[in-house]
């Protein structure tokens, strides 16, 4: 509970922060958010440089092998540091579960990871990333039906064509349980459009269960809303497709890059050093 309030603290005086410098910013001069969320796939294209971008959001899931109700907070920051290379970090600062071995109010676990751009998309072409993400802290708070992990490893690939904006993701995770390792192996393919101002997605995603011996398969839809440049509302839901996929989850949550480059860019050192 101290790491759930110390984490809505910080996020508090971050958003206060970011409001008062929004209001000192044109919108054209606002960073353009690049929304990881609310699908599972991610896109392969980075962040703009130098500005940190945050993911939040809210997920409620009911009827899964390991609980029958799980409320969580979510949270992912991104920091690309080079138009090729950036920063992640991910978290569930609350969770509240009912029906499982472990139930009631707990944090949720804690990730850091890194992702490369290896070949930028233009024209047809399109974006091609990897991916590793690392476990630094493990929670008994129950998970979702693909489970968790200590490492995992993703190839990312993006397109748009046609009006249409493409998101293929191929993962692989160690998945582990007291001495027991498997290696779990999922693909995701995430479509949207847009209709005028929103952006519908529609995504369908399978992992394999290894320590089951099953497979979580599940179909989601989600709409989002840019209320500007850099603020994107998103809203959604998803349904598992297989008797130990989670039955039913209901998200929503905002996508934010803060409104001020984290250091000068390269042109505006130029610049002031009169080069």
């Amino acid at each position: 509970m101290r790491f759930f309030f110390g984490s809505a603290l910080l996020s508090g005086a971050t958003f206060l922060y970011s409001f008062a410098v929004l209001a000192q910013c044109n919108s054209s001069q606002l960073p353009l958010a690049n929304p990881g969320r609310p699908t599972v796939s991610t896109p392969a294209t980075l962040t703009p440089v130098g500005y940190l971008q945050f993911e939040n959001g809210g997920l409620y899931a009911n009827e899964s092998p390991e609980f029958s109700n799980r409320l969580a907070i979510n949270q992912v920051t991104k920091l690309a540091i080079t138009s090729r290379i950036q920063l992640l970090a991910l978290s569930e600062p609350f969770t509240h579960s009912t029906g499982a071995e472990v139930s009631g109010n707990r944090s949720g676990e804690v990730f850091v990871g890194l992702q490369t751009v290896l070949i930028k998309g233009e024209g047809y072409h399109p974006t091609v990333s990897v991916s590793y993400i690392r476990r630094l802290y493990e929670s008994l708070a129950p998970e979702i039906d693909i489970g968790t992990f200590r490492q995992s490893a993703f190839v990312l690939v993006s397109n748009d064509i046609g009006g249409f904006h493409f998101d293929l993701n191929g993962i692989v995770t160690e998945q582990a349980e007291d001495r027991v390792r498997r290696a779990q192996f999922g693909e995701t393919l995430s479509i949207s459009h847009s209709i005028g101002p929103f952006t519908l997605s529609g995504e369908l995603w399978h992992f394999s269960q290894p320590l089951t011996n099953a497979n979580a398969v599940g179909n989601l839809w989600a709409l989002s809303y840019p209320m500007k440049r850099n603020l994107v509302f998103d809203a959604g839901f998803n349904h598992g497709l297989t008797s130990t996929s989670t039955h039913w989850e209901g998200f929503a949550g905002f996508t934010y890059v803060l409104p001020r480059r984290l250091w000068k860019a390269r042109e505006q050192l130029r610049a002031t050093k009169g080069f």
